[in-house]
């Protein structure tokens, strides 16, 4: 007799420690497990072999309810609690579950909550019902759009409801400052402190690793009076739920509560441990493994097939000579990807010698413009390649750096650097809602000149561009003039004539002594340019079929002799312009396009005079005769005559192009 008191003795006073209940401060720690505690557990809850309290199984569309026994009163009283929990997803992390949710409410049992999103707390018709008064803490695992979550991932403050009064993303601080964010379905154990201060009406949940010390500051902070929401006596404890797709287990591994004072902390040693994962053994391995097998060849086959594929789609010409190129040189396949493919929505135009695509390069991401060319010759190609591969290397402010070149079959594709706000053509007559103002023309003209200037006398050779025009000029993120499209230019040394004998160019910017010739030279840019410049000037292309001044210069040398030589300029530059910057820019667009090579000014002395260094030379005094300017054609007939002795030359519109490959010619 004696011996069984002394047992009942001992049993109380283990009891006693666990559970703590005296008066109206009310405490309690779950620490060893919940084999003794005596819950209230409805659902498909229940306590593990080894003390672990598991609120929701494998099972699909259920819920779990757990409550401490006895009834609370909260009114005015402050409280605080402490509990360990792990959320493991049943199939995979990413398939993730329901959550789960500590709970305050006047009521253990919920017979009418649904599954699923609303956690086994309430559903589609008392959700947000004021007269609920049910607190909760949600640890929310899904994201679900009819309650605002912000995101699969949650911990959130509800009253009455799931709408939270306010959730953050699951994490914690560190140094009271850092966020370190927590997986909640990662499967491993975490914790939460909840301290509500009636004083104070201010509710702070936080959120740690199980090893973790509690952190200085809060995960969530709300100001919220709970008097008005817990009116009545009220349980607490932990409610969670699974859907038909949706199926996670729900653990609390331990739990402490104390009203009006601080909850005791759990021991992490002392507290149960959670069953290994499982993995789910394949029942089928026999049907799978042929079929695997077989998948396995199929797709081998298919693997060389692509590749064979591949390797002949991105096939490129490389000789022996053009491996010291290497750095000028670009690998199809890069270009191919940058330009997705050459597709048309990459393109950036078109003209006789050839397509531009936009193009932005894997791995660095420059943007490029890249200009397919084609040939169906090697003659003249090696030379070609050199001369493109010694261009690349010029570095100026106002030149289109030309990066390098890919041979393919039969195509030639150059790279350039992208200028984002494209050629200057387009802003002179195709799109007049966007004009250039005087400031911009003058400092694109001046840009311009410059770029030439460097071309013809300060690099290590002699480049002559052979193709200026305005449509080659591209304007950068600032708008300044670039002159680029170095497919045409020719390199010979300093004091060496140009040997090349092929016309290349465009009919209205060829000089007359290159046109009866074919050779070009320093003299028949800057014959080029004078023609450019009337245009920036002018806003009307060098020659206009269809108009009754076809020629832009007689047009112009017609007014100069009339005094009148300003009333040239574009007309959407009357209401803002510098007179002298025109008449200059103007005079100097006569001077170059003199008919005679040797009267025209070097593009060191355009320069000296755009930057006022020198003063402009009267223009009457630089006349060798009365039409010492541009073309002068008696008719039509004669300017069709001048058109067709060019085979290769093809008009549309407004706009005649040379456009023969001289890559099939030779150079």
């Amino acid at each position: 007799m004696c011996v069984s008191k002394l047992i009942m003795m001992l049993v109380l006073l283990w009891v006693t420690k666990l559970v703590q209940v005296s008066g109206e401060n009310t405490g309690f720690i779950f620490n060893y497990g919940f084999q003794s505690a005596n819950l209230t557990m409805d659902g498909v809850s229940e306590i593990t072999s080894n003390g672990l309290l598991q609120l929701t199984n494998e099972t699909r569309l259920q819920t779990g309810h757990a409550f401490y026994p006895k009834p609370i009163v909260f009114t005015n009283n402050s409280f605080s609690t402490n509990f360990v929990f792990a959320i493991r997803p049943v199939t995979s992390p990413a398939s993730g579950g329901h959550g789960m949710a500590f709970v305050i409410s006047p009521t253990k049992a919920f017979p009418s909550a649904t599954a699923g999103p609303y956690l086994g707390l309430f559903n589609i018709t008392n959700n947000a019902d004021p007269t609920n008064h049910v607190f909760a803490v949600e640890l929310d695992i899904t994201q679900s759009s009819e309650f605002d979550d912000i995101d699969g991932n949650h911990v959130g403050i509800d009253i009455n409801g799931l709408k939270s009064m306010t959730s953050n993303s699951s994490g914690y601080y560190v140094n009271g400052f850092q966020f370190r964010n927590l997986s909640l379905k990662s499967g491993l154990p975490m914790q939460v402190w909840l301290d509500y201060d009636g004083g104070e009406t201010e509710i702070n949940v936080t959120l740690a690793p199980i090893n973790a010390n509690k952190p200085e500051t809060p995960l969530l902070t709300l100001h919220q009076d709970l008097s008005q929401v817990l009116t009545n006596s009220s349980y607490v404890g932990f409610s969670s739920s699974t859907s038909a797709s949706l199926i996670a287990s729900h653990y609390v591994l331990g739990w402490s509560f104390q009203l009006n004072g601080k909850a005791q902390n759990l021991d992490a040693s002392k507290l149960p441990k959670l069953p290994p994962l499982r993995r789910k053994r394949s029942m089928i391995l026999p049907i799978v493994l042929p079929l695997l097998s077989l998948c396995l060849i199929i797709f081998v086959s298919l693997l060389v097939v692509c590749y064979i594929k591949k390797k002949r789609k991105f096939s490129e010409i490389v000789e022996d000579w053009e491996r010291n190129y290497g750095p000028h040189r670009f690998k199809y396949k890069d270009l191919y990807f940058a330009t997705k493919g050459f597709k048309e929505e990459e393109l950036l135009g078109s003209g006789g010698f050839g397509k531009v695509y936009k193009g932005t390069m894997p791995g660095s991401k420059i943007e490029v413009a890249v200009k397919k060319v084609s040939h169906d010759s090697q003659q003249g190609m090696r030379e070609f390649i050199a001369e493109i591969v010694s261009i690349g290397r010029l570095r100026h402010r106002n030149l289109v750096s030309l990066l390098g070149y890919c041979r393919r079959k039969g195509e030639l594709l150059l790279v350039y650097e992208f200028m984002p706000n494209g050629s200057l053509d387009k802003y002179l007559h195709n799109q007049p809602g966007m004009t250039l103002n005087w400031m911009q023309r003058f400092k694109i003209i001046r840009g311009v000149a410059l770029g030439l200037c460097y071309l013809h006398e300060e690099w290590e050779q002699v480049v002559v561009h052979r193709d200026v025009k305005a449509s080659n000029v591209l304007l950068d993120s600032d708008f300044i003039g670039r002159l680029g499209d170095f497919g045409l230019a020719r390199l010979y040394d300093h004091g060496v004539d140009p040997a090349t004998t092929h016309l290349a160019g465009t009919i209205g910017y060829l000089a007359p002594e290159a046109i009866r010739t074919g050779r070009a030279t320093t003299k028949s840019d800057v014959f080029a340019f004078g023609a450019f410049v009337l245009e920036v000037v002018c806003g009307r292309r060098p020659i206009e079929r269809g108009s009754e001044d076809e020629i832009l210069v007689d047009w112009v040398y017609g007014l100069w002799k009339k005094d009148e030589i300003t009333e040239a300029m574009d007309q959407t530059l009357r209401t803002e312009y510098n007179r002298e910057e025109v008449e200059l820019a103007l005079s100097l667009g006569l001077w170059c396009s003199n008919s005679k090579a040797k009267d025209r000014p070097s593009m060191r002395q355009v320069v000296q005079y755009l930057n006022k260094e020198a003063p402009m030379p009267d223009l009457l005094s630089l006349m060798s005769s009365p039409s010492c300017f541009g073309f002068i054609f008696e008719s039509d007939k004669e300017f069709d005559n001048m058109i067709m002795s060019f085979p290769s030359a093809s008009v549309d519109g407004t706009h005649t192009s040379i456009s023969e490959s001289l890559l099939s010619r030779g150079r």
